[in-house]
């Protein structure tokens, strides 16, 4: 483990507050360069009514452009679930260096859990990988946000 990752974790922790105050599943990225934070995301499914709109996605996105370049070399990306399968297609695909993780996602996880995209060397490139860098507080921002969302159904119905 970096020495800043749990700092960069942090910023992505805030990330997935933000995602849950507008309705989305909270989950933040943070991308990372050479120490400077390079872009910063939640999901925004709800929100933009876009089913790609993953936290990761958005951030590379938006590092992208700012940087002008969508190849991410160097690039540590810190994530508060670990990523889907097509978040982590786009993290591998960008050629991001070092992918550092939260909470596992045993449901739909693609970095370990059901899949291991992120270090398959059959595939185009292969990630650093940094596991159960502040689990339980990840773990338990969605659990509290699931169990608000199931009462918020049982009073609708």
């Amino acid at each position: 483990m970096d020495a800043n990752d749990e700092r960069f974790m942090l910023e992505a922790l805030d990330a997935a507050r933000c995602a849950g105050e507008h309705g989305d599943v909270p989950v933040g990225c943070v991308l990372v360069e050479n120490g400077e934070v390079i872009a910063v995301a939640e999901n925004r499914r709800e929100v933009d009514r876009d089913p790609t709109a993953h936290a990761e996605v958005v951030a590379l996105r938006q590092a992208a452009s700012t940087r002008e370049r969508w190849r991410m070399d160097g690039v540590t990306a810190y994530i508060t679930l670990e990523p889907c399968v097509m978040c982590a297609g786009a993290l591998l695909n960008a050629r991001v260096a070092r992918v550092v993780i939260a909470a596992s996602d045993e449901k739909a996880g693609a970095v370990g859990s059901r899949y291991n995209l992120l270090s398959d060397p059959r595939l185009l490139h292969e990630c650093s990988l940094t596991y159960d860098v502040l689990a339980e507080e990840s773990a338990a921002l969605l659990r509290a946000f699931f169990v608000e969302r199931r009462v918020e159904q049982e009073l609708a119905e």
